[in-house]
């Protein structure tokens, strides 16, 4: 009964807090704008939420310190990873406590989920900086997402593939939500060009060895492997033992989405990288104007050390979004009408030309397919191929 009624107190509070957020622009103006950042701070992954810092800083640093004219509050929570329990009751603090405007960061699925409850009750907009599971923003109509999702750059590798003449693939993905929707997109695109899965393998995402699952894969004998895994630490672990097994010498090929090959790990990862042809949405070699000032300040600002990654673009292009659709609603943060406002929204961002699909409020952009070469002494993904307009194919009939 007690638990009841914290649970009713806690969704009275929420809606209160939502109602809340209806006041006026002119009430508003003087008010720092609060924006609640729920990101990977410690762990192994600490490296996602120093992105997404570097990326808010400076577009923070572009635009005076403001957004809509107003003053910026970051107010920065660590999940230490995956961990929706802590995501959800950190949301609820962000709301009643801290009374944020936006809800932001995100970088792992189960975690943006947890957060759609919250966000829905508290009709507070919260923008996914990073979780890539397709459904994330069917989960609530205030969630909108500037990243990407895994179908939606892992079909046009499936596509490409296909085109060059590879007829037979085997499949190896991380055992989460994400590897499952990687799983799934490049089955169902690599097989309707006529091209045949001849092996799927799921690996546990805590210290997985490797060896044997690659020896499974040697004597299979596949044309190729695709392989999707988290940023981080299990790509380049992949990487060292497909070299050591002699993977390329037995002409097997090996592709995968641009996680293998984060910006942010690439030089860590070394050599065992060279090659590698991989499908994403943004690389720190991108040679347009807007990317490389944004390389540039970024070097600047943060020294030549920390590169820019997928997580630093989305988290500057959702300090953007916000900006643009507190324009459009004359600075009125409330849920419905910035919601509204960010549907349809169109930019050029670092990556390439982005939109707000208004159908589902998810991302639509061009994805690249690249390969990881030395450039002036350097490792860097190479663009060499894109997909225009690319939403998740899951939603392509939305």
């Amino acid at each position: 009964m007690m638990m009841n009624k914290r649970n009713a107190l806690a969704t009275l509070t929420l809606a209160c807090l939502g109602a809340l957020g209806a006041m006026s622009a002119a009430q508003a103006a003087d008010e720092p704008l609060r924006i609640g950042m729920i990101a990977t701070y410690s762990g192994p992954y600490a490296d996602y939420g120093r992105q997404f810092d570097a990326g808010v800083a400076l577009y923070l640093k572009e635009h005076g310190g403001k957004i809509a004219g107003r003053p910026v509050e970051i107010i920065k929570k660590d999940t230490a990873g995956p961990a929706p329990d802590a995501a959800k009751r950190i949301a609820q603090e962000l709301v009643v406590r801290d009374k944020v405007s936006v809800i932001t960061g995100l970088d792992f699925s189960p975690n943006a989920y947890a957060v759609a409850a919250i966000a829905t009750q508290a009709k507070v907009p919260t923008l996914v900086m990073n979780a890539a599971s397709s459904a994330i923003t069917a989960s609530s109509p205030y969630v909108a997402r500037l990243s990407f999702t895994v179908q939606q750059v892992t079909d046009p590798m499936a596509r490409w593939m296909a085109k060059q003449g590879v007829k037979e693939a085997y499949t190896v993905v991380a055992d989460y939500a994400s590897g499952v929707d990687a799983e799934t997109a490049f089955k169902k695109a690599f097989t309707a060009q006529g091209g045949k899965v001849v092996g799927e393998v799921r690996t546990p995402m805590n210290n997985p060895d490797f060896s044997a699952y690659v020896q499974r894969i040697k004597d299979a004998k596949p044309q190729a492997v695709f392989f999707f895994f988290p940023s981080g630490v299990m790509p380049p672990a992949f990487l060292k033992v497909w070299k050591e097994r002699g993977m390329e010498e037995a002409g097997i090929k090996l592709y995968a989405t641009g996680e293998a090959t984060d910006d942010s790990y690439l030089e860590a990862t070394g050599d065992v990288a060279l090659g590698l042809l991989t499908s994403h949405h943004y690389s720190y070699g991108h040679a347009s104007p807007k990317n490389q000032k944004f390389v540039k300040d970024f070097a600047a600002e943060f020294g030549t050390k920390l590169r820019p990654s997928y997580f630093a673009v989305t988290a500057y292009d959702t300090m953007a979004a916000i900006d643009l659709a507190l324009a459009k609603t004359k600075g009125d943060a409330s849920g419905d009408k910035f919601m509204e406002a960010l549907k349809g929204l169109k930019f050029e961002s670092p990556r390439g030309p982005i939109e707000i699909d208004p159908a589902t409020r998810d991302i639509v952009q061009t994805v690249y397919i690249r390969k990881t070469e030395r450039v002036k002494g350097e490792l860097v993904n190479v663009e060499f191929d894109k997909f225009e307009r690319v939403k998740d194919p899951a939603k392509e009939s939305q």
